[in-house]
């Protein structure tokens, strides 16, 4: 169903086929919308990462919001936790194949970000430490 508003002849509006439970895209905006979420499947498609190498990855999220994250990924099956068998004990997290299906939109909202956004493009960590301003 489609919603939409009538107009009556006093002015006054009325919504029918309102949504009554959150549509797919809401449903999905609640589990990969969250803040650094994006980022976290990003760096975690091509190999499983550790949580401190992943926290230095994402420069910008403090390690308690990381850990958020993971918990509320893991809790949705895009990701995996795996204890490390190392002094001192590690953990590493994986993209399971459910992941996997989100890199494709998530790929595709990079390039949208940046043709509408082309100031802020994708750089590599190189490029990131020529950007930086010199300490004083």
């Amino acid at each position: 169903m489609k919603a939409h508003i009538e107009t009556d002849k006093q002015g006054r509006k009325k919504t029918f086929n309102a949504c009554d439970e959150p549509c797919a895209i809401e449903r999905g905006m609640r589990i990969i919308g969250g803040k650094w979420t994006g980022s976290v499947l990003w760096h975690l498609k091509d190999n499983p990462v550790r949580f401190n190498d992943l926290s230095r990855m994402i420069g910008g999220a403090s390690k308690k919001m990381l850990s958020e994250r993971l918990k509320h990924l893991e809790e949705h099956g895009l990701i995996e936790r795996r204890v490390l068998d190392t002094r001192p004990v590690g953990v590493a997290y994986s993209m399971t194949e459910k992941g996997q299906t989100a890199l494709a939109f998530l790929d595709e909202l990079r390039i949208w970000t940046e043709s509408i956004d082309p100031s802020h493009k994708t750089v590599g960590p190189t490029e990131h430490a020529a950007q930086r301003e010199p300490r004083p």
